[in-house]
């Protein structure tokens, strides 16, 4: 693999610096093609350099930007009046070809905004979505929208599933992805006409389209890609997100109720460390922001230093596949495909 150049918004999150940095380190640690320049305030980026020991390493850079994207900031704000912004300038480096990727964990509407903006969308995909992959019985599944489209056509639907066959091939080296359509049902004749229209495009398609598939085949991998709306992709993942957490506490609750609980706990440990780290959502944190002309990469706000971590890899491994071009060079066919059968 060539060498590697990732743009960090050092500044986004809830936790700024102090986990961009030290996530930094650590992605140095382990890709060693890697060089990673580092946007953000220079005196705080600094400072947490010396923390790290990372002053004289020549694989990091720090560029410096005045200016910070709230995470409460309306996307508008951020695109008007933030343009020295960590985020601004991070995706800036992508336009001119200074980076190959951009990481950020700061405001998600700002920076599918500001991304579009920048770096456009590729010819032929009309909206950007957001994917990120969830764990399930057989192996992991990617999803999306997970909410950058609140309302979609079927047509937009169709280019999902096509931009999310192409990560699946390209990142995890399935050969041929199966896709699913979310819906209320798996009969054919459930689910609303635009659904049903979003269908046929992707049964016509040459994409290995499975049909429609329910709520509960996201985690039991039915297939390798599911598709939807953004409105219906956030509510199931924020609804996933809280009932691991219920589950969580109840657990541990139960646990602790009485002395032969906690006596079962410990006999139960090992299990529970095994649940606990096939599970654990740091490591599927870092959501692709695809049809874009450049890779962005959204981690959680309020990830740790291993969930950054992780986002940084899957910035990287989408550079090492070409993902946006593997899209642009798919939806051509795809069109050309679909010219050939009109004519």
């Amino acid at each position: 693999m060539g060498q590697k150049i990732i743009a960090l918004d050092a500044m986004g999150g809830d936790h700024g610096p102090s986990v961009t940095v030290a996530a930094a380190k650590l992605a140095l640690d382990e890709i060693p093609d890697l060089e990673l320049v580092l946007v953000g305030d220079e005196r705080q980026l600094a400072a947490e350099f010396e923390k790290h020991n990372l002053s004289e390493n020549s694989r990091l850079e720090i560029r410096h930007a005045s200016q910070v994207v709230d995470m409460d900031d309306l996307p508008a704000l951020a695109l008007k009046k933030k343009k020295d912004s960590s985020m601004r300038v991070a995706i800036n480096l992508v336009k001119e070809g200074r980076v190959q990727a951009c990481v950020s964990a700061g405001n998600t509407g700002a920076l599918m905004a500001t991304s579009k903006f920048v770096l456009k969308t590729i010819q032929g995909i009309s909206r950007p979505a957001i994917c990120t992959t969830l764990p399930g019985i057989n192996g992991h599944t990617h999803m999306l929208d997970l909410g950058a489209n609140l309302e979609c056509t079927p047509e937009n639907l169709a280019e999902f599933a096509l931009m999310g066959s192409v990560l699946s091939q390209s990142v995890e080296g399935i050969k041929n992805p199966s896709i699913g359509l979310l819906n209320v049902g798996s009969e054919s004749v459930k689910g609303s006409e635009s659904i049903k229209r979003a269908s046929q495009l992707i049964d016509e398609s040459r994409l290995n389209y499975y049909g429609f598939v329910e709520g509960d085949d996201i985690y039991k991998g039915t297939v390798n890609v599911i598709v939807t709306d953004g409105f219906v992709g956030n509510v199931s993942l924020k609804t996933a997100e809280g009932l691991a957490a219920l589950v969580s506490h109840v657990l541990q609750n139960e646990f602790k109720r009485t002395w032969l609980t906690k006596l079962a706990a410990v006999c139960a440990l090992p299990v529970l460390s095994s649940v606990r780290r096939k599970l654990d959502p740091r490591r599927y944190n870092g959501a692709s922001l695809l049809g874009l002309n450049g890779i962005v990469v959204k981690s959680h706000g309020s990830a740790d230093t291993s969930s950054y971590l992780n986002a940084i890899k899957i910035a990287a491994l989408e550079i090492d596949n070409s993902v946006p071009q593997r899209i642009s060079s798919a939806i051509a066919s795809y069109f050309n495909q679909v010219e050939e059968a009109v004519t």
